[in-house]
């Protein structure tokens, strides 16, 4: 998007991101006017281009379209107090009456009905649009809603009532029956209590996945990832706000305030959101919960934060091209990356995305539009801060603003079977600045190879996360099977923008070779290099900034190479991955190494000084501080011996 179509920058009020609010209306209003010329007949289906329709079809795709764009209008008309000069409530008005007039099962778009909208029974990924479609009426009742006639609103509630019957997915999606449900109940059309019955069911249901510590997980034993903002945290609470329910925000409010207080910590000083989990193409929806701490007042964040943080999330996307030449949210991270892209996904599906202008309900003279804005954690101080609940430990520099996520606690596994790793979840670490390898040398992971194949971490079993530190365990897989008796015990140990990983192999076949790989780094140019047995890999991004990775031995690796990537990551077309490797002996093998990510352009070393005899290990950091660590299998100890300044 050219900044000659945005209004002029305002680094008086927004020192840090230059962006007010103007800037959101304006690129709401810019998106909304580039999806309009994809609009079917009536308004009731945008059918956006795309490579690729997602799995539910092309006709569930143009749902999408109508139904999150219209999420995306109602933010942005409520938040104006119902102002609508280019008639978006008339269109969508339009487009809901003609779309529930005679739903269909059809799946794709035949040449005579180029309206229907699916049948929610028929087709479960209308259900998630219904609840998007809920709550932007739930929004704009005065101006859409109440303007309608007896009989749309009849066929309006005729093609919702299915959507408060129980969810078809056993994870967040209990929420979409709960928004369908609030909305009739609060237009006064749950006729025989199952719209409420639907809120109350999931509400309750999404108590068990509630860990506390402002973390759920997402159905799955443990699956952390943004859907803990801009879908757990973000319904039940809007809901409560909508209802003015005082116990509900109660329940809720408190446990997003502790989200928050970790979460506000994983934005780079670029504005990145943490590139980690799925639905990534939803981009900066990451902001969805810090404006909603806002909108409840449940927040630890001071307005300025919240808008710098918001703010920087929104302008680091639009800067770097997610707004492609025809005003569209492709299928990517910036531009399209299909390897990071779920089957679930379709060409509308980006515009989930929506759910990050929820700060324009927000009144203009709001604190969080009026206040200065003032710095994010990652800005604030270099700070490592353990999340025991998902087992994450966040690391951030405020020297070059990168946040880095060790994580060793979210895998994504089901309950009752073990599948391929994620990418996106089963890495040792994610970062503001990097995207996983999804076809090539695994970046920051450490795996046993048996006849050319790297193990996988399969399903990650937490062992702590502490004051500087995060350990796990888990069992090595090839061929979706585990090796009979192996077991790695990992740890992480962080300080500035060091990192020291060990890793005690047991069980393993003496001889048995092993492989870790550091951070993966890509942009517009890369250069690699090797000394002895360091690795690194430096690249230059679009915007012409430096990001180094370096992997070092300690203990254990034999030799070091830096891999170049033969599709980049998300982040560039161009990289490369430092990797060690070494070979396990009889009994346990103790592989230790050192590792930086960092913007100085070197990614070098001295780093830490570390001592390694047998299991255990002692870390004295640069500056000072030191911690001493003893690992097991399956188990170890952690100790800070002397803090740090």
């Amino acid at each position: 998007m050219p900044s000659t179509e945005l209004p002029p920058e305002d680094w008086a009020l927004s020192p840090y991101t230059g962006w007010t609010r103007a800037h959101w209306e304006a690129v709401a209003d810019r998106l909304l006017a580039a999806v309009r010329r994809y609009a079917g007949p009536e308004h009731a289906l945008i059918d956006l281009p795309g490579g690729r329709p997602s799995l539910s079809g092309r006709r569930s795709d143009s749902l999408e379209g109508y139904a999150r764009t219209f999420l995306l209008a109602a933010f942005r008309v409520a938040g104006s107090g119902g102002a609508d000069p280019t008639g978006l409530m008339r269109s969508y008005a339009r487009g809901l009456a003609a779309g529930t007039r005679t739903p269909t099962t059809e799946r794709d778009l035949a040449d005579g009905d180029q309206v229907s909208w699916p049948c929610i029974d028929e087709r479960p990924q209308a259900l998630v649009e219904a609840a998007s479609i809920a709550v932007a009426l739930r929004l704009t009742r005065p101006w859409l809603w109440d303007t309608l006639g007896e009989q749309t609103r009849e066929q309006v509630r005729a093609w919702l009532a299915p959507g408060v019957r129980p969810s078809p997915v056993d994870n967040n999606w209990w929420l979409f029956p709960a928004m369908v449900g609030a909305f009739l109940v609060d237009a006064g059309l749950d006729h025989d209590g199952s719209a409420q019955h639907a809120v109350d069911r999931g509400l309750t249901r999404i108590e068990q996945w509630y860990l506390g510590d402002g973390w759920y997980t997402d159905g799955r034993p443990r699956a952390f990832d943004h859907y803990n903002g801009w879908a757990f945290h973000l319904y039940p609470l809007l809901h409560a706000h909508l209802s003015a329910d005082g116990d509900l925000l109660k329940r809720y409010g408190p446990r997003l305030a502790a989200h928050l207080d970790g979460y506000a910590g994983t934005f780079g000083a670029d504005g990145a959101p943490m590139h980690q989990g799925r639905s990534l193409i939803y981009r900066f929806a990451a902001a969805a919960p810090l404006w909603a701490g806002a909108l409840t007042g449940h927040s630890p964040l001071a307005p300025g934060t919240t808008r710098r943080l918001a703010s920087g999330a929104l302008r680091y996307f639009v800067d770097r091209g997610a707004v492609d030449a025809n005003g569209l949210l492709p299928l990517g991270w910036f531009g399209e990356y299909e390897p990071m892209v779920q089957t679930y996904s379709g060409p509308a599906s980006p515009y989930w995305a929506s759910k990050g202008f929820l700060g324009l309900l927000l009144p203009a003279d709001h604190p969080v539009w009026t206040a200065v804005e003032e710095p994010g954690p990652a800005e604030s101080a270099d700070r490592v801060l353990a999340l025991p609940q998902p087992g994450w430990l966040i690391q951030s520099t405020a020297a070059d603003g990168l946040v880095r996520l060790h994580n060793h606690g979210s895998d994504d596994q089901p309950a009752d079977q073990v599948l391929p790793d994620n990418p996106l979840y089963s890495r040792l670490a994610h970062s503001t600045a990097t995207g996983p390898v999804f076809d090539g040398p695994p970046d920051n992971h450490f795996g046993l190879v048996i006849d050319g194949e790297v193990s996988e971490r399969g399903r990650i079993r937490p062992l702590g996360a502490g004051d500087g530190w995060a350990a796990s365990a888990h069992r090595p897989r090839i061929g979706g099977r585990e090796l009979p008796g192996v077991t790695v015990t990992s740890l992480v140990l962080a300080r500035g923008a060091d990192e020291v990983h060990a890793h005690l192999v047991g069980g393993a076949e003496p001889g048995t070779a092993v492989r870790h790989g550091g951070w993966a780094v890509a942009g517009r140019t890369a250069e690699t290099a090797t000394d002895g047995l360091l690795a690194s890999v430096a690249v230059t991004d679009p915007q012409g900034a430096r990001l180094a990775s370096a992997l070092t031995n300690i203990e254990g690796f034999t030799a070091a190479d830096a891999r170049w990537l033969s599709r980049g990551t998300a982040l560039g077309a161009i990289g490369a991955v430092p990797v060690l490797v070494g070979t396990t002996h009889a009994g346990t093998t103790m592989f230790v190494s050192a590792a930086r990510l960092d913007r100085s352009g070197s990614g070098g070393f001295p780093g830490p000084r570390v001592h390694v005899q047998g299991a255990r290990i002692r870390v004295s950091w640069p500056g000072g501080g030191e911690h001493e660590a003893e690992l097991r299998v399956g188990g170890v100890t952690v100790a800070t011996v002397r803090p740090g300044d």
